[in-house]
Parts: structure tokens; sequence; C-alpha cells
């Protein structure tokens, strides 16, 4: 079932004719063949483009130990907002090293004096194109080299006669932490030091050495050259190529629309010359690199060392990574090609996402309030960070929400990784209660969920959840026991403090917290109750019985009442967000229903066994519901929807109900909502309506009018009332990558349209297609389960549909079948040409045909 390496790329291409959309193909030869003088050569290239408005873009590379945004352009216009204009630049987490690299060309600055005219994102790279200027022209390529502390790029000119040119590098400084941010204490004006510079063998050198209030002594250290030896070097406090003299943005209030550094600011500068002789027709390519480290110049020249010795071979290490990355889950979606080309780039988005900083310390900093001493230390952490530029550390609830997009990516590594990270971090911080961390910067610091926080409760109790599904599709079963007991743990902490009314629904901070809403949260308790018997599940499998049956009867129990206590009287249609109205503390449970988009959380969640927890009737209402105008725009679902509000400032957009609620709308589309609202589609079969949600999120992504970065899921959509990123100061967007909203893509294609419901940890492995509507065909190769893999190919032909799977390397227990149609019934079904023993079970998504198979075949089902 593996292919090579160049068919396995051009099997993912696909046309998107006819939707506006432009397909991700390979690149021609003669352009692989061009970029970077060659050096991708032979490679069958996927790549996105993008020509207009290049300067009001952000552009952004990542290796797990580096993280580079400048714009489209390739300058770097002052980025960010958890410290004010500093969150881009070239960093290798926990510090930053540069604001900025810049590159003239006999005197022409590029990006500047020399127009950007494209920009080009790729899978582990990107390009900037430039005019052409008097016979040269210019093309750049950035990329930072997994494993290395190191943003490397790549300069090609070319020119139609022999000639020489002068070329310039400027360079400007800014070592500083990502931790403390502008308005902690201490802040980040309080522990940022004046960098200081220098040159020695043909680099520039910067350091900022010393001891902060608060941070201690520290040492960090860039260092900046390239392959060429420098004619001249410059030294001075600013070198910010074309971007000099500087605007400078204030720590807060109001700004300039666009600034070139902040008032954080207190790095220096220096420029390295070169005379470049180029040949006719003949490509020429200077490699440069920035280097650093947070443990002094020696470490920071180890790794330029380590980074410049071959940039062409780690290069293609790093292509050929990703395009191995590409040959899991490749999916081919005849009728919705927009969709099967997200899944290539989500696929790559998390890539992207993976961060590994080390030697964290770790301290509970109480929101920015306090920065004690640490209570205790990580060697090293490895997860997908949240969100880029401004989030690209771990978070619980962020890498919940992931773990089901990296399953169905075949990523099992880093979200075993991220889930041990959070394990650990919480184990030191909180001291062996259970508790789970929410916000882990790179440096250690924990800014939310300890003990002493009222803490996202939700995340604590989704954490056992997410461990049970990648033991699932792993069957890693020391991965279950080397987080067992904290799972255990987990919710034993959540019943014994978070329970004081003695109900059962848990009270704390669930994913939306606003004035007015009720202490126990919907959310927190959906996710508890799956929680309870997903670790039900994992006991059981231990032989651990007194576990399992505490949390069996404990879910059985909440579940007995929940849609009695949480379903939403009058014509609302929706379960309320929270329970125990603060206006009204004698009415015990009463429902406080705001229209916020954790609404949608009973239909979201799956339970061991495949059913939602919401009911039937109720789930159907509810996303009939949250299909209408009032809580769905044009990229899919609001965070709080509209309709008759008590809040003063009233609430605009159209009511669907005449309930009133205590707070306005908030009609702004985050990747995540619209992803829960997809699988919530998915879970009740609604495949129809759930395209509006698949296509929200792919469009962001992919649609030239919405996107920002070509190819990069954001974190919030263009809304009415969010206007689009690349409308507002760079300074005051959202997230131009943010991986959670692969949870809406992923998971729908591979779990709900082809049907791929691993149990790998009992030893057992459903196969249950869903065919979207109007389409008659889907197919999955490569899918990662366990060591091995599955091949799963649906269609339908007149009154019969058939499902064929192919197993590779897999043992397990295997059920193959089919959703049947609304209102059809089986008349005949075979395996392999032969008639088999089958059911037929009503479930959320439909009728199921489902049989016990014992090898890959064929299941047709003959219906009417």
């Amino acid at each position: 079932m593996r292919r090579s390496k160049a068919l396995l790329v051009l099997a993912v291409l696909a046309t998107t004719a006819g939707l506006g959309i432009p397909s991700a193909t390979a690149a021609p030869q003669s352009i692989s063949d061009s970029i970077a003088g060659g050096a991708l050569s032979g490679r069958d290239l996927v790549e996105l483009s993008e020509t207009t408005r290049l300067a009001d873009r952000r552009a952004l590379v990542t290796g797990d130990r580096v993280i580079s945004m400048s714009d489209a352009t390739g300058l770097y216009p002052a980025t960010g907002w958890h410290i004010r204009g500093e969150m881009g630049g070239i960093w290798t987490p926990p510090v930053k090293l540069l604001d900025g690299l810049w590159f003239a060309v006999d005197g022409n600055w590029l990006g500047a004096d020399v127009a950007a005219t494209k920009y080009t994102t790729g899978w582990g790279y990107q390009r900037f194109d430039y005019a052409g200027s008097d016979g040269v022209s210019v093309g750049r390529l950035d990329y930072a080299p997994d494993g290395a502390r190191a943003n490397v790029i790549g300069l090609t000119l070319r020119s139609d006669s022999r000639r020489t040119v002068k070329l310039a590098m400027d360079a400007h400084s800014e070592l500083m932490p990502n931790y403390p941010w502008g308005w902690t204490t201490p802040s980040a004006a309080d522990v940022n030091l004046a960098d200081t510079g220098g040159y020695a063998n043909g680099t520039l050198n910067f350091r900022e050495k010393g001891a902060s209030p608060g941070l201690g002594a520290h040492d960090y250290a860039a260092v900046v050259g390239s392959s060429a030896r420098p004619s001249a070097h410059q030294l001075g406090p600013n070198h910010r190529g074309p971007q000099d003299p500087a605007v400078v943005c204030p720590a807060e209030g109001e700004a300039p629309p666009k600034c070139d550094d902040s008032a954080f600011g207190k790095g220096t500068g220096g420029r390295l010359s070169y005379d470049v002789s180029l040949q006719p027709g003949r490509a020429t390519t200077v490699w440069f690199t920035v280097a650093g480290s947070d443990r002094g110049p020696a470490a920071a020249r180890a790794e330029f060392a380590r980074a410049s010795k071959n940039p062409v071979a780690a290069l293609r290490s790093k292509v050929d990574d990703r395009r191995d990355l590409a040959g899991n889950t490749k999916v081919d979606l005849p009728g919705d090609r927009l969709l099967q080309q997200s899944v290539e780039w989500s696929k790559q988005n998390l890539a992207d996402s993976v961060q590994e900083p080390h030697d964290l310390k770790l301290r509970d900093v109480d929101e920015g309030r306090a920065y004690p001493e640490p209570v205790g230390t990580l060697d090293e952490a490895r997860f997908y960070g949240a969100g880029f530029p401004d989030y690209p550390w771990m978070f619980g609830t962020d890498g919940e929400y992931t773990a089901f997009a990296a399953v169905a990516a075949g990523q099992f590594d880093p979200i075993k990784s991220h889930l041990r990270g959070l394990r650990d971090v919480s184990e030191i911080v909180n001291e062996g209660s259970g508790k789970l961390v929410h916000e882990i910067v790179h440096t250690g610091d924990v800014y939310f969920g300890a003990n002493d926080d009222a803490g996202n409760t939700d995340e604590t109790v989704k954490f056992p959840s997410a461990v049970a599904l990648v033991w699932r599709w792993t069957g890693d079963d020391r991965f279950r026991d080397d987080l067992y007991d904290f799972t255990v743990r987990n919710l034993r902490y959540v019943d014994a403090t978070l329970d004081a009314d003695g109900d059962g629904w848990l009270e704390g901070l669930g994913n939306v917290e606003r004035p007015g809403m009720g202490e126990e949260k919907l959310d927190s308790t959906a996710y508890f109750i799956r929680g309870l018997l997903d670790l039900a599940d994992m006991a059981a499998s231990k032989g651990d019985d007194a576990t399992a049956t505490w949390a069996s009867d404990k879910a059985a129990a909440l579940q007995s009442r929940f849609e009695q206590t949480w379903w939403t009287p009058g014509d609302a249609n929706a379960y309320a967000e929270s329970i125990d109205d603060p206006e009204n503390p004698a009415n015990d449970n009463a429902a406080v229903f705001q229209r916020h988009w954790t609404g949608v959380s009973p239909m979201e969640i799956e339970l061991p066994g495949g059913s939602p927890l919401a009911s039937g009737e109720h789930g159907q209402a509810a996303l009939a519901q949250r299909e209408k105008d009032c809580y769905t725009g044009e990229f899919g679902l609001y965070h709080t929807g509209s309709g008759p509000t008590s809040a003063p400032e009233g609430n605009p957009g159209p009511s669907c109900d005449s309930v009133v609620s205590t707070v306005k709308s908030e009609r702004s589309t985050f990747s995540l909502n619209t992803g829960v609202m997809a699988v919530a589609e998915g879970n009740f079969g609604r495949l129809g309506p759930q395209r509006t949600y698949t296509d929200g999120n792919a469009r962001i992504q992919l649609d030239p009018s919405v996107w920002e970065t070509p190819g990069a899921m954001p974190e919030i959509a263009p809304s009415p009332d969010f206007p689009a990123n690349i409308d507002r100061p760079m300074y005051d967007r959202s997230m131009s990558l943010q991986a959670w909203g692969a949870y809406g893509i992923l998971w729908p294609v591979v779990h709900q349209h082809l049907g791929v419901a691993p149990d790998l940890g009992n030893g057992r492995l459903s196969v249950v297609p869903q065919l979207p509507e109007g389409q008659r065909r889907i197919a999955g190769s490569d899918i990662q389960l366990g060591k091995g893999s599955v091949d799963v190919e649906v269609w339908r032909d007149g009154n019969r549909l058939s499902t064929k799977v192919d197993v590779d390397r897999l043992r397990a227990d295997l059920t193959v079948g089919a959703v049947l149609p609304a209102g059809k019934q089986p008349v005949k079904v075979t395996f392999n040409g032969r008639s088999v023993d089958f059911e037929v079970v009503s479930t959320a998504r439909g009728d199921e045909v489902r049989a016990a198979v014992h090898k890959d075949g064929k299941l047709e089902v003959s219906f009417r």
C-alpha cells in the first residue's frame, strides 16, 4: 500500500475547477529545478501562491525549534500582541533572536525598492519572488531545519550578463524571552536588557547577558552569517534595511497602523556586505543562517555551524520528511475536492505547529501577577503549539481537540508527547492533585490552571478521553499505562473538589466564560460524562474493576438526568450552556441560555460505542437550530448567536427564538467552533448540512479571496464582529495558523465519511462509512492504525453500496459495514461475493449495516 515518494505526492493533487479556488499542484519541473539554484531539483513540490496585498499578509515558517514570521514581501513589521509588536521576527523559543533580516541588491532593498511579486508556501518552506531590476532577478527561500535552532534563507540571483553585484544584509537583534509579557508582573519591559553587537569570523554576533528583576541571570546569543565571505561589515543601533528609521509602537494604547519596532525593544544591529559574481543564465544562491541559544554564545555558534554546514541537504531532508508525512491519510473525494485539498494542507498545518523547547523552568505565575522561584524543571517538551504568532506554546484544551486531527492524520508521536507533557507539568505545578494546567509557555511558566485557579474544568475532564483516543488508534498499552494513574486522578479530583452542591454537575470554568453564566457549565458536564466512560473502558482493559465500576456508574447516573436538567425550556431548541442562575440562587439548576458555541458539545462528543451524548430528538433539533443565520455565518458557527437579550448594548443580528439572553451576540467565527459543529453534524449523519462547516474551515485556509497566508487555517474567520485579519494592524490580529481547526477537517473525513473507528486497545476495528449526500465515491489510503494501516473505498451504484477494506500489518477483529440512505432497508449483503451474516443497527447517523468479517475484502449491500 505504501507508494513511492514521487507517486504519493501526485496522488493527492486535485483540481478545484469551478470553485474559484486554485488547486495545490505539483510545481512544474522547471520551477522545482530553479528554486534555490536547483536545491529541490527532481522533487514534486506542492505549493500555493499569492500575488496581491503582500505587505498586508503574514508569512510563517517553522521548525520544531524555530518560529519565523515576516510579511509576505519579506519585510518584518512589528507583529503580535502578547508582547506588543515583538511576536514576529525570528525566534528559537523560548528566546527571540532578531526583529528581522533584510536584503539589498546594488543598494535596492528587496520588498521595498524592489517589489515582491509573489509569495508561495510549500510543504516545509516558503518562497518570495521579486521583480527584476537592471537585468538581475532575485528569489528567496526560507526554511527551518527540524532539530536545529536556526532559520535558513537562500537568496538566489540571476543575471542576463556577467557582472558583480553588491549584496547587503541587515540584521536587527531583539534577544528576549517569550515570557513575561507586556502586561504581566514583571513585564517584558522589566526583564528585557539591552543587546550588544559584534563581528567575528564573517558573522554578526548579538548577546544579552545579565540579570533581570525576577528573571535572574541569563545569557542569550544570536549569530548571523552566510555561505559567502563578507567584503565589509557595519555595527550600529539600527540596521533594519528599508524600515529605518523605525516607527515604534507604544506598549499599549493608540498606535500607528503599522510599526517597525516596539517600546519593549532594546536590540541593536549590523550589516554584512558581499560582492557576488554572477554568470549569464546561471543561478547563484547565497545561503544565510540565523541561529541562537539561551545558553550563551558558544551554544549559538554551534547551532550556526550545524545549520550552515549543508543547507541544501537540510532543505531536501525537510521537504522529503513533509512529503513522507503527506503519504499518510491520502484521500480521494471526487465530490468535494476542496475538502480533499484541505485534508492535505491540514496535515501540513499540524506538522508546522510542532514545537520542542528544552529546559523548562516550571512555575505558576498566577495569570501574570507573580513570578516565584521554579517549583521544578522539565528537560524538554514536544507538543502542538496552539497558534502563531501569539500562542505557539502548549495548551490543555487546544491539544485535546487537536488530538482528534492528529490521530486521523497518523501523527501519533507528537500527540503522545503533547499529552505526556501536559501530565508532567501538571504533576509538578499542581503537586499531584490530578488537575490539568491550562497554558504553559516555552519558558515553563504556567499562566493559568494551577490548583488555586478556578481552572478550566473541561480541560481536566477531557484529558482521559484524549488518552483513550490515542490508545484506541495506536493500541499502545504502554502509553495507556504511563498516563492511566493521572487520568484516574483527573476525574477523582474534579469529583471531590468541583461539586460543592453534590448534584454531580461540576463547577468551575469551561471553554466560555461570560457575565451571567451559572457555576456549572454544559461543556464540562458533557466532557465529564465522556471522560468517565473512557476511563471506565481503560480501567476495564487493565482489570481495575473498582475504577471501572465507579466511573461507569457515575456516568450512568449523570446521563439519566442530563436531558431533563440541561435542555432549555421554550422555543430555543438548545441545551443551556450553564445552570445555577447566579441571579436566582434559590432556583437550583436553573438553565442559563446565552447561545454560546459550547451548546453544541452534547452533539459533538462521541461516547464509547459510537453514540453522541445528546438524545436523537434533542440533538437533531439543536443542530437544525444552529444551522440558522442567528448562529451560522458564511464561514461557520459564531462564538455566540444572536437573539433577544437584556444586555444594555442590544443584540445585532437575526433572532431564531424568543428566549431572552443576558449577553449580546459575538458573531465571530472561530475555526474551532466551526470544527466542533462539523463533527456534531457528522455524529448525527447530517452530512449535507455538515458541508457548510467543512467548507467554512477549508475556505479560510485555501480560498484566495479569504486566506491571509496561503494554506494556513487561522484562528478566526472574517465575520460580522471580526474584520478580516488582513485589514487589521499586524499587532492586533488573531492567529494566522491555529492547530485546532484541523479537527473539523480530518476527523469528519476519516472517522465519519470513511467510517474508520479503531479500538485497537481492545483488539477491534470497525469501518462503517457514510457517503456524503449527492456523492458516489470516496476513498482513503494509508490511514495509520497502530503499526499498520487501512485503505477504505466506498461507492454507490444504483441501489447498491460497496465498502472495500484493505488492512495492512494489523491484527484486530474487523467489522465492515455502511450507513444506509434514509428510509432504505437491506435486501442482500455479501462479502467477497458470498452471503454474510449481518445486523442492522439504528444509530444517530442512521441505520448501519454491520458484518463481522475475518479478512480484507469488499462488502456489498443491496437495498430498497
